[in-house]
């Protein structure tokens, strides 16, 4: 933003993936966009979900089929635009005797599944008698053991860089980016919304930006900002949390994912093999707490634990063997139901009648994101009146996939690079066709090859691009939200120190500041990470 006159067609509140991929789609059809949060892009709910690109199964029960469609549908597009980040997953369903679901129930689902799902690129399901499940899982529970259905969806490794690069696809199209900048206020003029007045979490300056149409896109946070409005609204978000455990390889781990009916409470469940560990999750608890201070509760964790074990016997999972894990709120529509199953994972944008050119997103999920971009840009410009351009996101690759045929661009990089074969996958494998810029600094300086975090393997050179590149501005936005190093199995504590020195050598930051980025770190770890302790 140049001035404090600045005026854009839209600006967006929220950089988490539905804020993202609006502010993408309205830049590429011409708008003039700001996009503002109050942190880091990807720095909210956007990075504690189950990390999948999925249809749904599980909403077929509550007849919610238009939003299975859509969400196979959209599956497949983050397959084609993003096969960099976005992978087919298997997974294994096995059904059990006394099991809510049996064998038919499941197998009826899957009929649907593949039903709703034509033209797709993954195979459909099969079923499984006992013994061909125990040969895919052995270490199942085989007491009770019917069969097993399995299917395709897809994982989307590393969500927060799927955020990112939208963000940054969306600035290529003449978007403007402001983070860590917190909105204080909606201001109105002849009860129609005319822009915001934010400040800078760093400096404190506050600033105004001027804007036909605003659209709240905060996640879990869209009634906070709705209440710096000085009009009156209805609650629009009663989320509930989801919890996840990281465990290392165990006694018994699938190679595949599992995807199974909790004894407990009938709920389904993951154990997925991720990051070379395994994440296994979610749970599903109303929440009305502070949104900025969730963390998981022992009773989540002896529910995973206890059905992960109870599926998989050889386990015998303990806390101890937890390496993190991570809670967030599912921006879910206000119910008062008191089921946090029962409410849909449908999203809405609501056009506020109390406040004119105000839009909110309510609901949504990673796997739907393109879509509902779609939608709210197509709001937009009914609401401004103007003929809407082509929306192109479904078929135009983010740019970490900017390139004719991604196979042939991997396989190129891979021959021509003079950095290691397992440097050259890593690359490939968080940033896609832009690891060969990553290589090109590492051309111009051959010391930015020097690995710095043993585990993952990740190279100087991926720090220099995260600051001058990826608009990151705290070690945390370059480990957590662009290396990747943060979901390593010491959550990137192991490497924060050796990260901070590549910082101040290369780019000239003072050791005062990196002594207070590697503190701050270390407290945003054990904020959002850890495992508390068990209670007296």
């Amino acid at each position: 933003m140049e001035n404090e006159n600045s005026e854009f067609d839209v600006i967006v509140i929220g950089a988490g993936i539905n804020g993202a991929g609006i502010a993408r789609d309205a830049a590429m059809r011409g708008l003039s966009v700001l996009l503002v949060d109050k942190s880091d892009i990807g720095g909210g709910t956007s990075s504690w979900s189950t990390r999948l690109i999925h249809g749904g199964l599980r909403y077929l029960e509550h007849g919610e089929l238009g939003l299975v469609r859509e969400s196979l549908r959209e599956r497949e597009a983050l397959l084609r635009v993003a096969p960099h980040l976005v992978r087919p997953l298997p997974l294994l369903i096995p059904v059990y005797k006394h099991a809510r679901r049996g064998l038919w129930t499941i197998r009826a689902g899957m009929i649907a599944y593949d039903a709703l799902s034509l033209n797709k690129s993954l195979p459909n399901h099969r079923m499984l008698s006992p013994a061909q499940t125990l040969r895919v899982v052995p270490a199942l529970e085989p007491e009770g053991l019917r069969g097993a259905a399995v299917y395709s969806d897809a994982q989307v490794e590393f969500a927060e860089r799927l955020v990112l690069e939208n963000v940054l696809s969306a600035v290529e199209h003449g978007a403007t980016l402001i983070t860590y900048s917190r909105v204080d206020k909606l201001l109105v003029e002849n009860t129609k919304i005319c822009g915001i007045e934010f400040t800078n979490d760093t400096g404190g300056e506050t600033r105004v930006a001027r804007g036909t149409i605003l659209i709240n896109a905060a996640g879990p946070w869209v009634d906070q900002v709705l209440k710096s409005d000085s009009g009156t609204s209805p609650r629009l978000i009663g989320g509930t949390k989801g919890s996840h455990i990281i465990v290392g390889p165990f006694a018994g781990a699938p190679d595949t994912a599992i995807y199974v009916e909790a004894e407990t409470d009938g709920r389904p469940f993951f154990i997925i093999p991720w990051n070379s560990k395994y994440l296994i999750g979610t749970t599903d608890i109303r929440y009305d707490g502070d949104l900025d201070q969730v963390h998981i509760e022992t009773v989540e964790i002896n529910y995973l634990l206890q059905e992960t074990n109870r599926v998989l016997p050889r386990a015998k999972l303990t806390r101890e063997q937890i390496l993190f894990a991570y809670s967030g709120v599912r921006p879910l529509p206000f119910t008062t139901d008191a089921d946090g199953q029962r409410i849909t994972r449908r999203h809405f944008i609501r056009s506020h009648t109390e406040q004119d050119n105000l839009f909110s997103i309510v609901g949504g999920k990673i796997t739907t994101y393109r879509s509902l971009a779609e939608q709210a840009v197509d709001a937009v410009f009914k609401k401004l009146g103007r003929d809407s351009p082509e929306c192109k996101t479904v078929r135009d690759p983010l740019p970490g996939a900017a390139t004719p045929n991604f196979s042939d661009f991997c396989w190129s990089f891979k021959h021509r690079s003079s950095l290691s074969p397992a440097t050259n996958d890593r690359l490939l494998r968080i940033y896609g066709t832009r690891a060969a810029s990553i290589a090109d600094l590492v051309q111009e300086d051959q010391s930015l090859a020097e690995v710095f975090d043993r585990e993952t393997g990740a190279i100087a050179a991926e720090i220099v691009f995260a600051f001058e590149h990826e608009f990151a501005k705290t070690l945390s936005d370059c480990l957590l939200r662009r290396t990747m190093v943060g979901l390593n199995s010491s959550c990137g504590l192991n490497a924060v120190d050796a990260a901070g020195k590549i910082v101040q050598r290369y780019l000239g930051w003072f050791e005062a500041g990196i002594t207070r980025e590697i503190a701050a770190y270390r407290l945003e770890i054990n904020a959002r990470f850890r495992v508390p302790p068990l209670p007296d």
